[in-house]
């Protein structure tokens, strides 16, 4: 079967990971795969040799962690890409772009099947401004997503909001996030020694608003883990200098800025005693599944399906609203008695290996695409 993959690759964030990850394990499993992108023109078609799949660029006016703005002729020359491919299906992992929005009439043209994941962030209640405008986002987005063939979403939370919006429950598919538990175990790491720690506790991801870093920040100050006790800060985003301005004269705070080399990544979560994110608002986080993927203690918010995640004892869960209090208190317990955090990283490996490896995305996955382009071969032999 050959898949258009309509995705991301840069800047660095889950949705990349997410491309990256689930096409090579197409690949692997004997799928041809085309990976559609938006790039500079002048970078031209070509083969990734890191990615593995062939490429397609398409122009764009602007681009970020969040949000992609396409050029005026991206619209025309997809389609004129997918009409040239013939691929079986089209799966847009959705960059947030307004070529989201031009998909299900470009394909239902071509009679191609097609598939979405919606990543966005949420929160099951709107507590913040942050939560409130992700909560904007579903809305805009409900009417659009009924137009596609199947929108898959990480969480039952997530099927659930996206339901009460007025997407079809038939149309919805809960696919967790999966992470590959043979690269991503527990194992030995002499992160600890070089980092002159005796106890390591990380944060992964975005240094940004709605990752309420800052929180996290707070919480660790006022726990006063002392000086043998490092907090790694994993990562880059629009508020590290001003944050790092007020949390990095002290060496006990780590800034090790973003981290290409995945196995460095692994390492160090390896070595970590717990691993925190103290999110406002989230979708499903990789960098939490591959947290406890290496047997890492987990300390997350009930924001998006983190909570669901660590639930019945698989980590501890914060409320989004008092972040930097409870992690005043939670610390120096972690601190106190590393025999909890042991157990804790135990039962987080478990919790994976139970329900978020890559190996059962993919399948379900593949039985998804079987389902879809059936569906379309039955539709135009009804309409010949």
């Amino acid at each position: 079967m050959h898949i258009a993959w309509l995705g991301k690759k840069n800047p660095f964030c889950g949705n990349v990971t997410y491309g990256r990850e689930v096409t090579n394990a197409l690949l692997e499993r004997g799928y041809r795969v085309t990976f559609l992108h938006f790039a500079q023109p002048q970078e031209g078609q070509h083969h990734d040799p890191i990615q593995r799949s062939e490429e397609v660029p398409l122009p764009f006016l602007f681009k970020s962690q969040i949000l992609t703005i396409p050029s005026l002729k991206s619209g025309k020359l997809l389609a004129e890409a997918l009409e040239r491919l013939q691929p079986d299906l089209v799966h847009a992992s959705l960059t947030l772009s307004p070529l989201d929005f031009r998909l299900p009439e470009i394909c239902a043209d071509l009679k191609i099947p097609l598939v979405a994941t919606f990543h966005p962030a949420f929160d099951r209640r709107v507590r913040s401004l942050t939560s409130g405008t992700q909560h904007l986002t579903y809305q805009l987005y409900a009417p659009c997503l009924a137009n596609y063939d199947r929108v898959i979403v990480f969480s039952e939370l997530q099927r659930d909001l996206l339901s009460k919006l007025g997407v079809p429950a038939s149309t919805l598919v809960v696919i967790p996030n999966g992470v590959d538990t043979l690269r991503y175990s527990p194992g030995p790491s002499a992160v600890k020694a070089d980092l002159y720690a005796r106890q390591l506790f990380v944060y992964q991801g975005r240094i940004s608003l709605e990752k309420n870093v800052e929180a996290l920040l707070r919480g660790w100050r006022q726990a006063e883990m002392g000086p043998n006790c490092k907090l790694a800060i994993v990562g880059s985003g629009p508020l590290e200098a001003s944050l790092k301005r007020f949390y990095g004269e002290d060496d006990d705070i780590l800034w090790l800025g973003y981290l290409a080399n995945e196995q460095r990544r692994i390492d160090i979560l390896r070595a970590a005693d717990g691993f925190i994110l103290p999110s406002l608002v989230e979708g499903l986080s990789l960098s939490l599944l591959e947290a406890m993927a290496c047997g890492t203690a987990c300390i997350a918010t009930d924001a998006g399906a983190d909570g669901e995640v660590l639930a019945d004892g698989a980590g501890i869960v914060l409320d989004t609203q008092r972040v930097s209090s409870q992690l005043q208190t939670i610390l120096p317990i972690l601190r106190d008695h590393p025999e909890i955090t042991q157990l804790l990283g135990h039962k987080a490996r478990e919790r994976v290996l139970q329900r978020y490896t890559l190996r059962d995305n993919i399948s379900a996955l593949e039985a998804l695409y079987s389902e879809v382009t059936a569906e379309q071969r039955l539709m135009c032999g009804q309409r010949a």
